[in-house]
């Protein structure tokens, strides 16, 4: 079965605001093994609105809407709709009296703009009447439209406890479909093309797909086929090639973290963690700590935002700072160094370095960031240069320690520095 994705707003064609609607709609519903042929966004615009949605109704078998169901003036979705297919508004009672109930839960009376949500085109019916007031369907020409509110929160629930169902129970027959996540950091995003373009030939009918997530980048590999067994077996083999072309820049597959990958390895190598920031302001920690558990391995981390800090709490030199600055491999070896011994962990990794926007210089430049890390048989330190915004060079920071921590436990090569 297939069909439409349609977006409506103002906000979205400006680019105001992004589109994630279609994206999570066109992945759950292919997920789901149903096929999207077209997704448009279009204006809040009675001509476009109206030709997108013949155009969908003569080629599609059902089509998800969204976006302008509200309150405000702009919000026309249903007085379009009705006027494009002929139907007459009708006020439906059911959710007008939802709106009601909802208004006096916040001490507010009942006025035309709240009224207007109960509006619907003839013939409508809400999707999820005890979830309130937001969204409804209706069949037109066999083809079954889908109208969900532009709140994201509101619309994916819509969509995965409701929609996807009701459509999936009028197919007679789905394909099985499977999905594989392959996450990489390190690559960009012209090297993973060149990869793609390399594995080509032997791919057979498995179907890339590519999601830049910064700092990483994240490869789907997806195969319908009449039995689970022979889809299995195919990604399996298709799998396998791409893992081992990626080699240790894959670092997690399917709903995995950088920070749990991380925490598992330690945990099974029986390894405690600390961290020295220093740039990141305490980012590395934050993302460590979003694991449950992480308490068995990590011990903690200090940031160190000033060269006092640095001294006092890492015991790096003054002359350290005095002679190669506090952004430096030696003051990060140093860093390293300290935050292993004062919190008593068999590994360590730090970072120094200049987020910005401020704060560059010829030699060294905004992005410039330097890493060490310290075991009991080595401490060792390399220079990189990242790219963006203080929040984005902060977040290649916090991803590339993690890495650090990842290759080293298993014994793989360090990403080169400059």
């Amino acid at each position: 079965m297939q069909g439409e994705i349609i977006t409506i707003g103002d906000e979205l064609t400006s680019g105001r605001t992004l589109d994630l609607n279609a994206w999570y709609a066109a992945g759950r519903l292919t997920a789901s093994g149903l096929k999207v042929t077209r997704i448009t966004v279009v204006g809040d615009d009675y001509d476009m609105v109206s030709q997108t949605l013949k155009r969908a109704l003569a080629s599609s078998q059902f089509v998800i809407i969204t976006g302008g169901l509200g309150s405000t003036e702009d919000d026309r979705t249903c007085q379009i709709v009705a006027k494009a297919l002929n139907r007459p508004l009708c006020l439906d009672r059911k959710m007008f009296e939802l709106i009601k109930g909802h208004a006096e839960k916040r001490g507010l009376e009942i006025n035309p703009a709240l009224e207007k949500m109960a509006w619907m085109p003839d013939g409508s019916r809400m999707i999820s009447p005890e979830k309130g007031p937001c969204g409804f369907c209706l069949v037109e020409d066999d083809v079954m439209l889908y109208f969900l509110p532009g709140v994201p929160e509101q619309m994916r629930y819509l969509m995965d406890k409701f929609v996807i169902p009701e459509i999936l129970s009028r197919c007679d027959r789905l394909p099985v479909v499977q999905h594989r996540i392959l996450k990489v950091f390190g690559l960009t995003e012209p090297q993973i093309a060149e990869i793609f373009q390399e594995l080509k030939p032997g791919i057979g009918e498995v179907v890339f797909g590519f999601y830049p997530r910064f700092p990483e980048n994240h490869i789907t590999l997806t195969l319908g086929g009449e039995d689970e067994e022979t889809v299995e077996k195919e990604l399996d083999r298709v799998e396998g090639m791409v893992e081992e072309r990626l080699g240790p820049y894959l670092f997690a597959k399917g709903n995995q973290t950088m920070e749990e990958v991380v925490g598992e390895l330690l945990t099974r190598k029986g390894l405690s963690l600390s961290v020295a920031e220093s740039c990141t302001g305490g980012l590395i920690g934050h993302r460590i700590t979003n694991v449950s558990g992480s308490s068995k391995y990590f011990h903690g981390s200090v940031v160190t935002y000033s060269n006092q800090a640095k001294v006092e709490l890492l015991g790096v030199r003054e002359e350290t700072l005095e002679r190669s600055g506090a952004v430096s491999e030696q003051a990060a070896r140093e860093m390293a160094l300290g935050v292993r011994k004062r919190l008593g962990t068999d590994l360590s990794v730090a970072v120094t370095g200049i987020a910005g926007p401020t704060g560059g210089s010829k030699e060294k430049p905004v992005g410039t960031v330097h890493l060490g890390l310290s075991s009991s048989h080595e401490t060792i330190s390399r220079r990189y240069r990242f790219w963006g915004s203080r929040r984005e060079i902060k977040a290649q920071s916090a991803t590339m320690a993690l890495d650090w921590i990842r290759r080293y436990v298993t014994n793989t090569p360090l990403l080169p520095g400059i």
